[in-house]
């Protein structure tokens, strides 16, 4: 049964020119030493390379892996070593350089070992479609799809025709009527295994062009010799021939013709339940499946009268074209223009090292008397040949002048992007107006305008995802601050109420325990004598090396290292009058040479208290902490109390002064200070009525024992006075009895802990006896070195009172000051030279000592040790 042809649509008739490369028969080229393969040889995303520079490859061999759904695999043609990765020139309509995979062949065309099948029918559809995937086969005619896509349709489209196109329309170019004479039992099998991979669709039509008698009779010939074999769908095969005309062998235009059918605008041809493939890309699929080939090398035209001879040739993909034409005799100079392509749809190379790829059918170098340059372009005068002759029925003039206009939304309203860029309405335009290139150019700055929009939509949809996200951890912080703002006040009102029925001791004075902490730190004198000793010293290093430098400085310098200099001068002056002070004060206070009764000097009191109304700020700020530290709870009640009269009568003067918009203001700050005042007014009470239990239970004349204090506060306060009382001796005394009991508590509870517990309870309890180690090596050295001192120094020289260690201390470090003020600088020089050794000498010792006990501390004591030689060493070269 014959096939009915539906005719097509608009369409040209330009010359053919096809016998010229039909005059000699097909011939494989030789390998070139050089093969150059784009990693962008299909529609869709570039191939990934999978080889690196200076891998050996071989022919068949996977060099760059598909990237994605829309991507095809690349194979070497030939075996070599990979050379470079790098961009080159591609044959591409925009003329740019892509990124390639260079092979430097070695001329042995070594190959991989194909895998095939016996019997690719017995495969199923997901086995068949990822071996075409992994030959990398793209649709051959020129579009570059890739295969295993196109094979792969939606699970909703029931494809119903398969159609494999012989059709060739284009001018010049014979590559597929070579392939259909030589090869037409392939085509007939690849047909049938399509068919399989499609679900055995009801129709397989071949369409060829009615110019192309051999091509239709070798394919009806092998039609009849194939059906004895019984392959699969075989009878559904059917040659279908119909009247030549430019472009029957667009896709659309194709199904156009056998079915009558129209593909939607936007639309695929699976829609409609088709699928095309080309008559080379059938063959590649069957040697894929059959003989695990994949695809490296196709049949191209090379044609053109730039030539000595014309004609077809099996060429490896990678081959560059300049090697393609040399193998056919090309005359350079006599070439108008090198087309990759034919004359309607083809477009210039700018580069002859571009290579021949999977969609390279055909190379065309035409001579200037074959295809002159095009005449120059004049105004459109509205024939309307271009409509007539367009395929696609699409409105070209409305187009080109939309284009020149650059309005997009117009041309996407006249269906741009389904022209096909076939040139009819080029070849038929009376102006010469190019009018595919003005399409071409609107394409590619719509799609570049949809990429652009894609971007900015992104970036809003960011911003307005950041913007919500910020909003949201805002209300999340407000919530929180409301919660602890609500439990604040709950809190608050719980002390209130509590404050109201349980009688608390009142709160700690903060100044008074700073004021115990500062009397506790400058309780030593001996140890404040060297600390002002050593400002002095570092004082007048300063002022000599300010000095050196001020005498060395010329010109402006010398001004500004001048005024370092003085300041140098006023900090030693400074250093040496605070010593000058300290000194008098110790030698005016010590109360051992005037009573004898009072041996410990930290229980004497200062001849010159501090005076709370003097101009000092900082004496006037330690005498009324001092003053605070001496008052009773009730006391400071009082005291605040007074204080809080004056803030209140000082915020309602400033009330009644206020502006209406400040007033409000001011007088919820009197209601708070009012509020602060009942509640202090209210402790104030109830400690008066605690006052006498206080007097009844202890008295001037009886010290009282800290231990013996139920308040925690005021019995901390007891214990830090008491320890002011403390001589050196007692304090280090009294540490260790501390330590000692915090390390039977430890003991007993690394006893008892759980085994999980036990290491780190072990840990706290080995630090305490190391710590207690330290206290009582302390101990004996300050034993050792007060014995040595105690027939020169147990009594006060001007009036024999015996004197305690800490007195001793105070009067060594007066006679040390003394005998260092009468010294000239190089005999100080000496002295610190000779005390720093003696210092290393002794953190030497210890050094050793934590050495052999194996103390944690070792890295401490060496460090320490390595700073006291750096300092000699700095001493001794000045």
């Amino acid at each position: 049964m014959s096939q009915l042809i539906y005719p097509l649509r608009g369409g040209v008739h330009p010359p053919e020119n096809k016998q010229q490369s039909l005059q000699s028969p097909l011939r494989r080229l030789a390998i070139p030493r050089e093969l150059v393969f784009p990693l962008a040889q299909h529609i869709g995303a570039p191939a990934k390379a999978v080889v690196e520079i200076g891998d050996r490859v071989l022919a068949g061999q996977m060099i760059a892996e598909p990237n994605g759904p829309f991507s095809a695999a690349i194979h070497a043609s030939t075996s070599g070593t990979v050379s470079a990765i790098e961009a080159r020139p591609i044959p591409h309509a925009s003329g740019l350089w892509g990124d390639c995979i260079v092979v430097a062949a070695d001329g042995k065309d070594e190959s991989i070992d194909f895998e095939g099948c016996e019997n690719p029918f017995g495969l199923d559809h997901e086995a068949l479609i990822e071996k075409i995937r992994h030959a990398g086969i793209a649709g051959m005619g020129g579009a570059g799809f890739p295969s295993a896509v196109k094979l792969n349709p939606p699970p909703n489209s029931n494809i119903d025709t398969l159609i494999i196109n012989g059709t060739e329309c284009e001018p010049y170019i014979t590559a597929d009527d070579v392939l259909m004479q030589e090869r037409s039992e392939d085509i007939i099998r690849g047909c049938t295994l399509l068919a399989h991979i499609l679900n055995s669709p009801d129709r397989i039509l071949i369409g060829v062009e009615d110019n192309k008698p051999k091509a239709i009779a070798a394919l009806e010939q092998s039609l009849l010799k194939l059906a004895a074999e019984d392959l699969p769908g075989i009878d559904r095969v059917q040659v279908v021939s119909f009247p030549t005309k430019y472009p029957s062998g667009g896709e659309k235009q194709l199904i156009q013709i056998l079915t009558g059918k129209e593909v939607p605008s936007g639309g695929l041809p699976a829609h409609i339940g088709i699928v095309v493939q080309n008559v080379g890309t059938t063959v590649a699929i069957w040697e894929a499946i059959k003989h695990g080939k994949p695809l490296i090398e196709r049949i191209t035209t090379v044609v053109g009268e730039s030539l000595k001879e014309q004609g077809n040739a099996i060429v490896k993909l990678g081959s560059p074209s300049q090697f393609v034409l040399e193998q056919f005799g090309f005359q350079e100079k006599s070439c108008a223009r090198l087309i990759a392509g034919g004359p309607m749809m083809g477009f210039s190379l700018p580069d002859s090292r571009a290579p021949i790829v999977k969609t390279s059918n055909c190379l065309l170098v035409p001579s200037h008397q074959e295809m002159p340059d095009p005449a120059p372009a004049q105004a459109c005068i509205r024939c309307g040949h271009c409509a007539q002759a367009c395929p696609a029925g699409l409105l070209p003039q409305q187009l080109y002048w939309y284009a020149q206009a650059k309005e997009h939304d117009r041309l996407l309203a006249h269906n741009l992007m389904d022209c096909i860029e076939c040139g009819a309405c080029s070849f038929v335009c009376p102006s010469s107006i190019p009018l595919v290139q003005y399409y071409r150019a609107s394409k590619g700055e719509i799609r570049q305008a949809e990429i652009e929009k894609e971007k900015s939509d992104r970036s809003r949809q960011r911003f307005e995802f950041r913007q919500k996200r910020i909003e949201r951890a805002e209300a999340e912080k407000e919530a929180k601050r409301l919660a602890r703002k609500k439990a604040a006040e709950a809190a608050k009102a719980k002390a209130a109420a509590n404050a109201g029925t349980a009688k608390t001791a009142p709160a700690a004075d903060p100044v008074a325990a700073a004021m115990a902490r500062v009397q506790a730190q400058q309780s030593d004198p001996a140890e404040q004598l060297a600390k002002l000793e050593r400002a002095v010293n570092n004082a007048r290093n300063r002022l000599n090396s300010a000095e050196e430098k001020w005498q060395q400085a010329e010109g402006d310098q010398k001004a500004k290292l001048e005024s370092r200099f003085k300041q140098a001068q006023l900090r030693l002056q400074d250093a040496e009058s605070k010593l000058h002070d300290f000194k008098q004060q110790s030698a005016g206070e010590n109360p051992a040479t005037s009573n004898p009764a009072t041996t410990n000097p930290a229980s004497a009191k200062p001849t010159a208290p501090l005076n709370i109304d003097s101009d000092d700020p900082i004496e006037r700020a330690k005498a009324k902490a001092q003053q605070r530290l001496s008052m009773s709870p009730l006391e400071k009640a009082e005291n605040n109390l007074s204080s809080l009269n004056d803030r209140l009568k000082k915020a309602q003067e400033k009330a009644g002064e206020a502006d209406d918009d400040k007033r409000a203001a001011m007088e919820a700050a009197v209601e708070k200070l009012k509020q602060k005042k009942a509640a202090l007014e209210k402790e104030i009470d109830e400690l008066k009525a605690q006052a006498p239990l206080k007097e009844n239970t202890a008295t001037a004349e009886s010290p009282i024992d800290p231990d013996s204090i139920e308040d925690p506060i005021e019995r901390a306060k007891a214990k830090a006075m008491q320890r002011l009382n403390m001589s050196p001796a007692e304090k280090l005394q009294n540490s260790l009895q501390a330590l000692q009991t915090r390390l039977a508590k430890a003991e007993e509870k690394a006893a008892t802990a759980d085994e999980d517990k036990r290491p780190a309870m072990q840990a706290a309890v080995e630090k305490l006896q190391e710590k207690i180690k330290t206290v009582e090596q302390e101990i004996a050295e300050f034993k050792a070195q007060q014995e040595p001192a105690k027939p020169a120094e147990s009594t006060n020289e001007s009036s024999g009172v015996p004197l305690d260690a800490a007195s001793a201390a105070i009067e060594k470090a007066k006679a040390k000051a003394a005998a260092q003020a009468q010294m000239s600088d190089s005999e100080k020089h000496a002295a610190q030279i000779e005390s720093l050794q003696q210092r290393i000498q002794k953190a030497q010792q210890r050094l050793d000592k934590a050495i052999e006990e194996g103390n944690d501390n070792v890295d401490a004591f060496r460090l320490g040790l390595e700073k006291l030689q750096a300092k000699l060493k700095e001493l001794e070269s000045e």
